[in-house]
Parts: C-alpha cells; sequence; structure tokens
C-alpha cells in the first residue's frame, strides 16, 4: 500500500492543478484545430504544443532556475534569497522584491539559483535564445515572407489597396479606445490605446 501511495504521489497528475487542466484542454483543442480543421496551422500548432509543454504538472519546462528555486520551497535556499533582496524568507514576499528589483538584481539571483544546483526549463531557455533577444519574431516574418504567393497581388496591382486599406483599422481601433477614455468609459492611457490598436491590424499573428 506505502508503493501504491508513493507511486501516485511520484505521477504528476497527483500535482496537476486546475488552471494547469484547463490549459492542457485548450492547448489540445488548438492542436486538434491545426490538424484536424487546419486551421492556421503555423500558428496554432506551435502555439498548442508550446502550451501543453508549459503546463506538464511538474516538469517546470517553462521556469527559469530561479522560479524553479522558489517552486522548491527549500526554507535555507529561500532566507539565503531573502537576505540578498532585504526582504522576507517568503516566496510571495520574494516575487514582490523581485518584481521591484533593478535587472541587475534579477540576474544576480538568477545566477545564484543556478549555482545552488537548479537549471532553466527548456523552453525558458527558448524564450531568452529565441523571443528575448527578439530574433524569433524576424526569423518567423522572414519565413511567412518566404512562403507567401504574391502571384495575385503581381498580376492584379490594384489588391495592393486592399491591404493598405485594411491597415486603417489599427488607427480607427486606436481612436476608439481613446473615445471611451473621453467620454469616461473605459480609462486608457495613449501607450494602452497604442497597444489596443495593434488588434484592429489585419494581421492576426503579428498582433498575437
Amino acid at each position: 500500500m506505502e508503493s501504491l501511495n508513493a507511486l501516485l504521489q511520484g505521477m504528476g497528475l497527483m500535482h496537476l492543478g486546475a488552471g494547469q487542466a484547463i490549459m492542457l484542454l485548450v492547448s489540445l483543442l488548438l492542436l486538434w484545430l491545426a490538424i484536424a480543421k487546419k486551421f492556421e496551422p503555423l500558428l496554432l500548432l506551435p502555439i498548442g504544443f508550446g502550451g501543453l509543454l508549459s503546463n506538464i504538472p511538474e516538469a517546470g519546462m517553462a521556469l527559469t532556475a530561479l522560479e524553479s528555486l522558489l517552486a522548491h520551497h527549500d526554507a535555507g535556499q529561500l532566507a539565503v534569497i531573502a537576505a540578498k533582496l532585504n526582504c522576507a524568507p517568503d516566496v510571495h514576499a520574494i516575487k514582490e522584491a523581485l518584481a521591484l528589483a533593478l535587472p541587475s538584481v534579477q540576474s544576480q539571483m538568477e545566477n545564484l539559483a543556478v549555482d545552488m544546483g537548479y537549471t532553466p526549463g527548456v523552453l525558458a531557455l527558448f524564450y531568452k535564445v529565441a523571443i528575448g533577444s527578439g530574433v524569433a519574431p524576424l526569423v518567423i516574418f522572414m519565413g511567412v515572407g518566404a512562403m507567401t504567393d504574391f502571384g495575385p497581388l503581381l498580376a492584379n496591382p490594384r489588391t495592393l489597396l486592399l491591404g493598405a486599406a485594411a491597415q486603417f483599422g489599427i488607427f480607427a481601433t486606436v481612436l476608439g479606445a481613446l473615445t471611451l477614455n473621453y467620454f469616461g468609459l473605459i480609462a486608457f492611457t495613449l501607450p494602452q490605446a497604442a497597444a489596443i490598436g495593434i488588434i484592429g491590424g489585419a494581421d492576426g499573428p503579428t498582433a498575437i
């Protein structure tokens, strides 16, 4: 009986949270839409697969070394990190202190977690190398551009006006957000309205 209990405790399903379960279902839905229904496969397939990997219980694939340390809840290690940040040796207090800390201090804490034996997950490494550096978006759009068939556009150049007109949705959305702010319905600053305006563009993957 004890062996069975130990086996169950060691299974990832025993540590599955409600949020993880929901995201796993959403990821499976995205994969089904991409593979079975051929709906935006270039977009939904990597999103769904990444969502599956990052929500596997206890795998920590999307966690940095410091986040893995905080998830481990080792009192001695938390005390060392808290002493460096001048805060209480509590996970919540440490996270708040890290959010207010300078990037150089955050980097020092990350290196300290690595020195304690923690390693970042593969998705965290991918994010740092590809997305954090800004390389991945360039490669993605270069690939999308290489795959695009410009034959219909070259055959009928007037269709270029349709694509250009679609981008006016960006300006319309920005003005709409600022209008809501003007009438006091929803408070949006100009930077927030500009961020919302990206959704008004004709290119969904760019907006995401």
